[in-house]
């Protein structure tokens, strides 16, 4: 669903969502969130899309809430931005093709979360990711809350959610919160080449291996092992699986169709 606020552009196989109110640093509106919402919730539903790529029009990636729009909101309809909001991260979550964020300028608040939500999430080397809610009297939401303790362990995390300072890009780096950190001139390059390698993959592995990580945060190894075990005896059935061992013995490289 393209909106004034979301641009939708599929390229291949690729779909590129673009948060488009670079006046406001690309901060959410409900037509955003709306439109962000049914535009992955209908990927992962279409065999023609493998990889999903996210990025933020103009100077920022994602200023998170509108500060403009704060201190006029009620308990109740709080409570309902934030229910579409977490439809969003819910459905980013369960859907079984690869995320990838490419961020530049600066991340902020949940906007700094939508990424957390992603798979993989490349950066400019000089972008910013600043956990703002403490600013403005806030706790976290957009699921920062659950990501980023288990990214970098909770006496960090709260360290980050108190005292919002600015993160360097480069600190994300070597806490392992971020895949890849490059020159800002080079980042659409960057995603590209990484979005176009994850689209010629085997999709459907893909799509388990990513389900099995995001469980293994909460099951126990037995559990883990099982689910790997009954997975496993999908994927050997796969065409891409059958065209992967193909390839191996032919000394080829495998043309994956995401079958």
């Amino acid at each position: 669903m393209e909106t004034p606020h979301l641009l939708v552009e599929q390229s291949g196989s690729i779909l590129w969502l673009t948060l488009n109110r670079p006046e406001r640093l690309n901060a959410f509106s409900p037509e955003m969130i709306a439109g962000l919402t049914q535009e992955i919730e209908r990927a992962a539903a279409d065999d023609a899309v493998r990889v999903i790529v996210l990025s933020g029009a103009g100077r920022a990636f994602c200023a998170g809430g509108d500060v403009k729009t704060m201190g006029q909101s009620s308990a109740p309809q709080a409570y309902e931005h934030i229910g579409r909001l977490n439809r969003l991260i819910l459905a980013m979550k369960s859907c079984e093709k690869p995320i990838i964020a490419a961020v530049h300028g600066v991340a902020a608040g949940a906007g700094f979360n939508l990424a957390l939500a992603c798979d993989l999430i490349l950066a400019a080397e000089d972008s910013q990711f600043i956990l703002s809610f403490a600013k403005v009297g806030l706790v976290s939401d957009g699921g920062g809350s659950y990501w980023l303790p288990r990214l970098v362990g909770p006496h960090l995390a709260k360290q980050f959610f108190f005292t919002a300072e600015p993160i360097p890009a480069r600190r994300l780096y070597e806490l392992g919160v971020l895949s890849e950190v490059v020159p800002a001139e080079g980042l659409r390059e960057a995603v590209e080449t990484l979005a176009l390698q994850l689209a010629s993959g085997p999709t459907k592995a893909i799509g388990k291996q990513k389900r099995l990580v995001e469980h293994a945060l909460t099951a126990t190894l037995e559990e883990i092992l099982e689910e790997e075990r009954l997975i496993q005896g999908l994927m050997v059935e796969t065409e891409d699986h059958r065209e992967g061992v193909a390839a191996f013995k032919e000394k080829r490289k495998p043309l994956f169709l995401g079958k």
